[in-house]
């Protein structure tokens, strides 16, 4: 049964966050024309960039850790409720198409499940337990890494996700966007992103979702680098499944090996559309099959597979 002293002590809770905290200089916005609007928008999203900067060195530690785990066949799972929980499951749904991921291995946990991404699940965020039956359902290995992502650093999902995850012994990363939180201290690697009062009281989907939205571009993409899905900074591990993304796959292939478009063609027809191992039949003379071996022998890494041709 909730006691009458609960509701009091989560509004002192959250009047404590900075997330939270009111503006009384923005308490007459709603008079001020538009556009006036609009600059003091741009100008608060000015300061996101910043404030992520100031945790490069922990994301950049949380990211080796991660690629390290992920060497081993570990997946990355993100979990969050509300806004943090829609920006996981973006990140994990675009990993595929873009560096040709298996959808198992880049997985978006977000309280409530898939109806949660359009409509709110009255009391998923509070729940611990959910979030331990949502990663038990996926099977945690010690090669896993579990982000647990949260404006507050407060929220239970995340937590109960993150404390889940570190006792099966997963690694595990808490993002969050005020100092002190409890998601980063329950976490491997805590981020924390502080990016201060909302233009709106409490609209954390604002300044706090752009900078969550930044942080996960960084864990997703570098990790990604580590792994040998990227060729300097073309994307040659994208996945060619519309006609834009069959262009693009020929462009990269082009900018790689400066190719005609007929070599271009008819590498990518050896290779069954890969344009990875369509570089290396290109730049180091290999047939498909002889190309294919090699990225297999190298971990997927095109460089250290033309380094074994040269030698």
């Amino acid at each position: 049964m909730t006691s009458a002293s609960e509701p009091r002590d989560l509004r002192s809770e959250l009047a404590a966050l900075t997330t939270e905290a009111f503006r009384p200089d923005l308490a007459g916005i709603d008079r001020l024309p538009t556009l006036e609007i609009a600059r003091l928008m741009n100008g608060e999203d000015t300061a996101v960039p910043a404030a992520v900067a100031e945790q490069l060195p922990r994301i950049a530690t949380a990211i080796d850790a991660v690629a390290e785990c992920m060497r081993r066949g570990g997946r990355l799972i993100y979990a969050g409720a509300g806004t943090a929980g829609r920006l996981g499951v973006l990140d994990a749904s675009e990993c595929p198409p873009t560096f040709n991921t298996d959808p198992d291995r880049v997985v978006g946990l977000i309280a409530g499940g898939p109806d949660a991404m359009v409509t709110s699940v009255e009391g998923a965020e509070d729940s611990r337990e959910l979030a331990q039956r949502d990663l038990d359902a996926l099977k945690l290995t010690p090669d896993d890494t579990v982000v647990g992502i949260s404006a507050s650093g407060r929220t239970p999902y995340a937590i109960g996700a993150v404390e889940h995850a570190r006792a099966h012994g997963a690694l595990t990363i808490g993002l969050a966007c005020n100092k002190d939180s409890a998601l980063a201290a329950a976490a491997d690697h805590g981020i924390e992103v502080v990016t201060g009062p909302e233009l709106i009281t409490g609209s954390t989907r604002l300044k706090a979702g752009t900078a969550q939205k930044l942080v996960l571009n960084m864990l997703s993409t570098i990790t990604m680098i580590r792994l040998g899905k990227t060729y300097g900074n073309l994307m040659v591990d994208v996945r060619a499944s519309n006609d834009k993304l069959r262009a693009r796959s020929r462009r990269i292939v082009a900018l790689a090996t400066g190719a005609t478009d007929d070599e271009i063609e008819k590498a990518l027809t050896e290779t069954g559309g890969e344009v990875k191992n369509a570089i290396l039949v290109l730049l180091a003379g290999v047939d498909g099959p002889t190309a294919a071996r090699l990225l297999e022998e190298s971990g997927g890494h095109l460089r250290a597979a033309l380094a074994a041709t040269a030698g």
